[in-house]
């Protein structure tokens, strides 16, 4: 059977090409190298961990908000629960639950970051 590289494994390879030729690039295309090198290791922690982050996170937002919905609807309620002070600080669980789900995407946008006290 023919097996194709995964969508993560070719982000990868063209990352590490990328940095294989950046030292011979002038200061401004190097840096612009990093970059790209960085946007594709987004990408491929999106591809890899992004769908158990956003599970995770429509969990939290569903226990939140006392009912089910895809991502984008729960996110659009939790916001606008938010911003007529259905929901506060005093929420039970609020503030743990959006540390959880804030962290989780850290993780994938700047797997390198620690907050304060971690």
């Amino acid at each position: 059977m023919i097996t194709h590289p995964r969508t993560e494994e070719l982000a990868q390879a063209v990352a590490g090409w990328i940095d294989q030729i950046r030292p011979q690039l002038d200061p401004r295309n190097a840096f612009l190298a990093r970059v790209a090198v960085n946007v594709l290791g987004v990408i491929g922690r999106e591809l890899t961990e992004g769908p158990a982050v956003e599970r995770q996170a429509i969990a939290e937002m569903s226990a939140l908000l006392g009912h089910e919905g895809d991502f984008d609807t729960l996110n659009e309620a939790l916001c606008q629960a938010l911003e007529r002070g259905e929901m506060d600080c005093d929420t039970p669980g609020l503030l743990a639950a959006l540390r959880r789900m804030t962290e989780a995407r850290i993780a994938i946008d700047q797997p390198a970051y620690r907050a304060e006290g971690s």
